[in-house]
This record gives structure tokens, sequence and C-alpha cells, in this order.
């Protein structure tokens, strides 16, 4: 059963929209873009920046609106093709269905427009247009007799009032779950920015600059980061922050490893006043077109990754335990919520809003938890197959009443939490009622696609996406695949998403090179619209395994240092999904390895109802 009270279209997307043309046309604009982005490029976007949302309706985190005088249009790829298609519905915005790259498509929509002079004007907030994405855009624009107009925040006029920065207050990430002091982090990035000749380097990534300082704050729903910009030279800091945000103690803290507050208004400003003989380290993926245009045409520009990203991307051995303790407590929270779930079903109303709710409840009971590191995904059956799906009030699937279960299906999880000592994000199936084969078909074949992946040895320095065929062969072998990426870099007490590795379909780059310390998803899919989708994804962390031979000569076929994937997440997979004949003697053996080891670890943190369930899901096949 679905409850479904949300309208065709929001009754205001007409008058912003609406108000938005007539600011373009007072502006001599001939289209307008208006990116899921701000000025840190963040995935997940204070409410001052959530313009795209506000003005199409559209609530998924990856998205682009185009708006010109006579149409409008939203670009966003395969996660979120069906969610789009219902919450653009009857706002006279059409969906465009990203199969490639963006910028061509953008290009190609405005391209088509019938009544734009040459050449047109394209406005753009250059200081949320990542540096990389505006450089694309501006030569595919010129090549089109298009050019793109940067200067002006595109939703100053039309959005009023547009909400206020947030105002929440910066904390310190501490010992025991802190591991590596602030002056460590810094004289390691000092040292590489002068292996590249730089003096200076700007920061601009939220998780970076948390990172780098040891702060943390809750300016970003889900990620435990805060805004600002930091100026690293060879001798200070300057952090740029929100006046009122740090408090007296910690400022004199930081002062002691050379930090000095600016106030975040005072950024571009600094980068103007840069020395001419300076030589700034910018990474081109992780500032905004704003931030480089604003470095004085004198100062050298040295285009590389973050030296921050790199280093926080290989957890030590003390965050590396950290973690494993987080994944206990967060499967220890997993059993308490699947034990009451499963005594609940046919017996009292049970929602995807229920799951998640109940879900976060059982969360925050645990030691170290601070917040969920993204939105619950509770898919029932056909909610199941949208990759991003979230339930709303507006819109929500009922499982089960007090007279018996609704019906019967999948009922797909994607769940995680901020801990202080760790990030966790997995991924369950779970039969409601008694699956059909080609259910269990479906499970048994993505199944198969994360223990291929879980159990392979690679060279240390592979490129992360060589790895993604491996987890889709059992899907490929039958004809089928899936729209999203296989996995994707995790951070520590930071953000769910981090790169530089990505496990996916990407054109790889040197950066993505697998190392040892770096946690990753792995988390292959399948989804039938309008019937189910599947997803088993686990967190699994690289450690060096021994040498074949020891001591082999280089050029031998033995000869160099591999990784193994030591799986982290530590939840019960539903044996009940299971097509126990597609399954090899090996994988079933993986499986039952894995099961014993979540029940070794995890039945001392439980007990009564909770420990019942993880005994009776962790038995053998």
């Amino acid at each position: 059963m679905t409850v479904d009270t949300l309208p065709p279209n929001h009754p205001d997307i007409a008058a912003r929209l609406q108000a938005l043309r007539t600011h373009m046309a007072g502006q001599g604009w001939q289209a307008v873009l208006v990116p899921s982005s701000d000025p840190h490029l963040s995935e997940y976007l204070p409410d001052r920046w959530q313009g795209r949302q506000w003005l199409s309706g559209f609530t998924g985190s990856s998205g682009t609106l185009l708006v010109s005088a006579e149409k409008a249009a939203l670009f966003t790829d395969s996660r979120y093709w069906e969610q789009a298609e219902a919450e653009l519905a009857g706002s006279g915005i059409d969906l465009v269905k990203l199969e490639g790259p963006a910028v061509p498509a953008y290009v190609a929509w405005l391209q088509a427009l019938t009544h734009a002079p040459s050449p047109a004007a394209l406005a753009v907030d250059g200081t949320v247009l990542g540096l990389a994405q505006a450089q694309q855009l501006q030569a595919a624009l010129a090549a089109a007799g298009w050019s793109m107009h940067t200067e002006t925040d595109v939703l100053d006029g039309p959005w009023v009032p547009r909400p206020a920065l947030p105002a929440g207050a910066v904390f310190e990430h501490e010992a025991p779950f802190s591991t590596t002091p602030r002056a460590t982090k810094l004289a390691e990035v000092r040292a590489l920015m002068q292996a590249k000749g730089a003096t200076h380097h700007w920061v601009a990534t939220l998780d970076d600059l948390a990172w780098l300082l040891n702060l943390r704050g809750a300016d970003v729903d889900y990620n435990p980061v805060f805004l600002g910009h930091a100026l690293v030279s060879l001798t200070q800091l300057e952090l740029f922050v929100g006046e009122g945000k740090i408090s007296d103690t910690l400022a004199a803290r930081l002062q002691a490893d050379g930090v000095v507050l600016r106030p975040y208004g005072a950024a571009t400003e600094a980068l103007k006043a840069l020395p001419s003989d300076a030589v700034m380290l910018m990474d081109p993926k992780r500032v905004t077109w704003g931030l480089r245009a604003a470095v004085p045409a004198c100062v050298k520009v040295v285009e590389s990754i973050n030296p921050s990203t790199l280093i926080k991307s290989r957890k030590t051995d003390a965050e590396a335990a950290c973690t494993r303790e987080a994944m206990e407590r967060d499967g220890a929270a997993m059993c308490a919520f699947y034990a009451w779930l499963e005594q609940a079903l046919g017996t009292t109303y049970v929602s995807e809003l229920t799951i998640d709710e109940r879900m976060t409840a059982e969360r925050a009971k645990q030691p170290g938890y601070v917040s969920l590191s993204f939105p619950t995904i509770a898919g029932f059956n056909a909610n199941g197959a949208l990759p991003h799906y979230r339930a709303t009030e507006a819109a929500f699937a009922v499982l089960s009443t007090p007279e018996g279960l609704t019906a019967e299906g999948l009922l797909l999880i994607d769940s995680g939490g901020q801990y202080l000592g760790g990030t966790t994000d997995i991924t369950r199936v779970w039969a409601i009622g008694t699956p059909t084969a080609a259910q269990k078909r479906d499970f048994t074949l993505v199944l198969k696609g994360t223990l291929a992946l879980s159990r392979t040895r690679f060279p240390q320095g592979t490129l992360a996406p060589m790895l993604d065929a491996i987890a889709r062969a059992p899907l490929w072998a039958e004809g089928l695949d899936f729209g999203h990426g296989t996995g994707h870099g995790v951070g520590y007490f930071l953000n769910v998403h981090e790169g530089p590795q990505s496990i996916s379909k990407a054109i790889p780059t040197p950066d993505m090179a697998m190392q040892p310390g770096m946690i990753t998803s792995i988390e292959p899919g399948l989804y039938r619209p309008g019937q189910w989708g599947i997803r088993i994804e686990n967190l699994v962390l690289n450690v060096p395994v021994p040498p074949a031979v020891a001591d082999a000569a280089p050029g031998t076929p033995e000869y160099g240092q591999y990784l193994a994937f030591e799986t982290l997440s530590l939840c019960p997979i539903d044996t009940r999904c299971i097509d126990r004949s597609l399954l090899r003697d090996d994988e079933i053996a993986w499986l039952n390895a894995y099961h014993a080891e979540v029940r070794h670890r995890l039945s001392p943190l439980v007990s009564g109802d909770a420990l019942a369930w993880l005994m009776r899901r962790t038995e053998a096949i």
C-alpha cells in the first residue's frame, strides 16, 4: 500500500520561475544555469544554496536546472530519473536524462532555443561553479556562439527572503578519536606543497578543511563539517569562518598551531591580495571558478590535487581501529532494529517512515553517535528500484498494519551513521513474506558481485575504476547491469562520499590509485522499475597482504605489493533471498565465514530479542 498525497506541482514553482525570468530579462541574459552546488562544491548543501530545489521542486541531491525565457529543464542521471519525473510533473520543467557528460547536454539544449540572439548570454554564479566544469562549459559555449556570465549570484534578486548562512558552533575532534595532531597534519601538507614548489595553498572543500584542522561542525546536513576556507602558507594558516562560530578557548588552541581567524566573507579579498611572487597550489576539481578568478594574474598557479585529499583517504592504523569499533556499534544498533522489525511486521503499523525513525533511534543509543551520515533510504518493492529514493510525509509505502502485511516483496534499506570514531554506510535487502524465484535470482546475482569484489586481491596502486568490472561480471554474464558506480570512498567521521578513489566507470586518473588504509564501499545493484530494487553494500578497508613469494626479484611475475579488502560492515545478509544453486562452494564458504565473524563481533554487544535475531540470521547455509 502506498500513501501518496504529493501535489502534481508545487504551487510556488511557476511564480518562482517567473521571478527569475523577469530578473533575467532585466540583466540581458538569455538563460540561467543553477547547479546543485555551493562555494565549497559540497554534495549536501546548506539551505542558502538550495536554489535548484527552490526553483524546480526536485529534491534529489544531484541535478542542474537550466532556465530560458521560454523553457526550463532539469538535467540529472539515471539514479534520479523516476524521482524527477514524479516531482517535476505539471511544473512545466522538462527532464533531460543524462547518459553521458553533462556539458554537451547543456549546450545542445541551449542551441535548440528558438529565440536566442547571437551571441547569447548564459548566466551562472561563478562562486558555486566548479572550476573544471566551468572551463569545459566556457569552451563549449564559445564554440556554440554563447558567452558565460559568472560575476553575479543569479538568485539574489528572485529569491527573497533567502536563507542565511548557518551559525552553528565549530568544535574540536579530540583524542582518542582524533589520532593525528593538527600540527603534524599541517607539516605533512606543507611538505607536499614545497614538493610542488608552492608557497601558498587554498582549501575550499569542507571535508579537507575539517580534516586538516581536526575540527568538526554541523553546517551541512549529514556531514560533520563547517563553512570555511583556508589559505595555507609555509608559516601560518588563515581560517575564514563565520564570526562567533569558534569559541575563544578553541581560537587560542588554534593560534598555538599557527592558525589565524578571518571573517568568512573576506576569503575572496585574501586571494586578490596575494603577493606577486606567490606560487598558489589549487585543486581544479575542488575550487570554484570564482575562487580561481580572484587569483591575481601575476601569481603562478600550480594545479594539483589537494594534499589533504590524498592523506585523509589513507586512514591510519589508529583510525582503522576506531572505525572497526564504530562498525560494531552500528551493527549492534541494526540488530536491535531488525529484531523489532521482524516482530512488528504483520502485527502493527510499519511504513517506510517508521523504518527510518526506528533505525535512527537505535543508532542514537550507541556510544559516540553524532548523526546520520545521509538520509535513510527505505524502499519497499517499486520504491526500492529508485537508487536514491527517500520516503516523505507526502509519499511513502506502508508494509504492515495490525491486520497483516499489505503486500509481500523486498525491502531495501540503505543507511549509515556518523560516529566520533568513524562513518558508516550499509545496504541490505530483506524478504517481506516469501520472495519469488525471480527475486531470489536477482538477489543472488547481486550478491555474487559483492562477493567477487570483496574477495579480490590486486596490486597496490591499481586505479580504482579498473576494479569496477569485477563486481559487474556476474550481472553482465546474464545481460544485466546497473547505472551507478560500484563504490565510493568514505571519510573518517567526515563525508560519507569522499575521493579520490572511485570504483566506477569513471575515466581513471593517477590520483585514483588504491593505497593501504582507504575505505571504500562495494555496492553493486539491480533495479527493476515498478517492481523491486536490490543493492548489497559493505564498506571495506584496503589492507596489505603477504606476497606470494617473499623477496621476489623485479621482473618476476610474483614481484610487487598486493592489497586485499577487509570487510568492515557488520550485519547479516538475508539468506532467505538466496538461490543457493547459483552460488559456488567457495562463495558459500565466504558468506558463512562472514556471518560467523558478524556473530562473533556483535553477540557481546546485544541481548534478548536482538541477540536471538542475530543468531538466527547468521546461521550457516
